[in-house]
């Protein structure tokens, strides 16, 4: 079985080390290693997304991970000329990946990266969806700006209260997912929307979602690319409209 990563980047060169140093070891132990299914993972390819960037960071991917670092993984570099959201850095990896199972990570290492092996073990056969969870109540929230929690925290209550009150973080970036989701479930959004409109939906079509208790960490490089009002914006228009579908006014699957 193959395992792709998908790991967007925008303006990150200096977490470029923490990736090598601690990232590419954990994919080194996932070799070999099994689903709880049984399947074996035998190789694995890491798909980075630059998306435009305006400092070294497409440059020092390459430079740094060029070379391969181990027989069984092979690393893949997409770039986006402008800087286009993570949304649309999630469907430009999600197009180079050939993996049976996919896991997206953010590159800042603010969910560990020894994580990975954890979360992986969360996706049993009746599971379509792994979502890391600092909002469970076995996760933990450390030294991340208060504006971040509220505005996370926030959107994942009232997705709660649209759609499942048993998923406790709607927002989480890193997860692992089925191949059958990025192939079936399209997703609109090109902004920090994107990948909470991918789990939604995947949940409207009743895929199965599994939580994974984690613990989300203060960023200890660069800023929060998040964009505090254009998000809160995009999150009310999308529960606007899953408010109607659940009313059935409009389906969210009929744009």
């Amino acid at each position: 079985m193959k395992l792709s990563v998908v790991v967007p980047c925008y303006n990150e060169e200096d977490n470029i080390g923490k990736l090598k140093t601690e990232f590419f070891p954990v994919m080194e132990k996932l070799i070999g290693s099994h689903l709880p299914e049984g399947a074996q993972i035998d190789s694995i390819e890491v798909v980075f997304v630059d998306d435009g960037s305006k400092d070294s960071t497409y440059e020092t991917l390459k430079s740094s991970f060029s070379a391969s670092m181990h027989p069984a993984i092979t690393v893949k570099f997409e770039k986006h000329d402008v800087n286009c959201g993570l949304g649309a850095a999630l469907k430009t990896g999600f197009k180079a990946i050939t993996g049976d199972v996919i896991v997206t990570t953010d590159s800042d290492g603010t969910y560990h990266f020894s994580t990975i092996p954890s979360m992986l073990s969360h996706l049993t056969k009746d599971v379509a969806i792994v979502t890391a969870s600092p909002y469970h109540p076995k996760g933990e929230v450390i030294g991340v700006p208060p504006f971040r929690i509220f505005l996370s925290q926030g959107a994942s209550l009232l997705y709660r209260l649209l759609l499942s009150w048993k998923i406790y973080t709607y927002t989480a970036l890193f997860r692992a997912y089925r191949r059958e989701i990025v192939e079936q479930i399209p997703f609109a959004a090109d902004d920090f929307l994107g990948q909470t409109e991918l789990m939604v939906k995947a949940m409207l079509k009743g895929y199965k979602v599994d939580e994974f208790p984690a613990a989300l960490h203060r960023r200890m490089f660069g800023v929060s690319k998040a964009k505090l009002m254009r998000t809160i914006k995009s999150h009310l228009g999308f529960q606007t409209r899953l408010l109607l579908h659940r009313f059935h006014i409009r389906s969210m699957f009929a744009e």
